[in-house]
């Protein structure tokens, strides 16, 4: 697939077998203070799930964010990935002027709208961001980004039609 083309159709099963659904619903978030990163994800609007501890070596936090299938955890002793260090989680909005003008309003650091130069993707980093929304308005290239305390890296991206095979 070249990289102006996209894909439309399922991954063929393999071997003659039915493909396994396979659903991402947890992604683990590395945090160095477990009470302001619950803090910070609460005053966000997301949902608290769980908060377990098994004495003073191992706690679990879990949030969902509004209308998401996927959650984050986080906690004591969850990942020996360092604090901050996960970037470019993805939260897909219908509206990205809106969304983040509610997350400015629960005091959310979050950039300017922006739309990437060459009008496909964001890139890593803050290259190649240009100022605004998309010119033309397109699904998938407006973005805003925020960082929650520790400096693990959220993009919001609006997406208002999905690309065929989507939902």
């Amino acid at each position: 697939m070249s990289n102006a083309q996209t894909a439309t159709e399922e991954t063929p099963p393999t071997s003659g077998h039915q493909a396994i659904d396979m659903k991402l619903e947890v992604v683990v978030l590395p945090v160095s203070d477990v009470d302001r990163a619950k803090r910070f994800y609460l005053d966000l609007g997301w949902r608290l799930d769980a908060d377990f501890a098994n004495g003073e070596d191992f706690r679990v936090v879990q949030l969902t964010p509004p209308g998401s299938p996927c959650s984050v955890i986080f906690g004591r002793n969850v990942t020996a990935a360092a604090p901050g260090s996960v970037q470019d989680l993805m939260l897909i909005v219908h509206d990205v002027e809106l969304a983040r003008e509610q997350l400015v309003h629960r005091g959310v650091d979050i950039s300017p709208i922006f739309h990437d130069e060459a009008g496909i993707f964001h890139r890593a980093g803050t290259q190649g961001r240009v100022p605004g929304l998309d010119p033309q308005r397109r699904s998938y290239c407006s973005w805003a980004s925020f960082s929650d305390p520790d400096g693990n890296g959220w993009l919001l991206q609006e997406i208002t039609t999905r690309l065929p095979g989507r939902l």
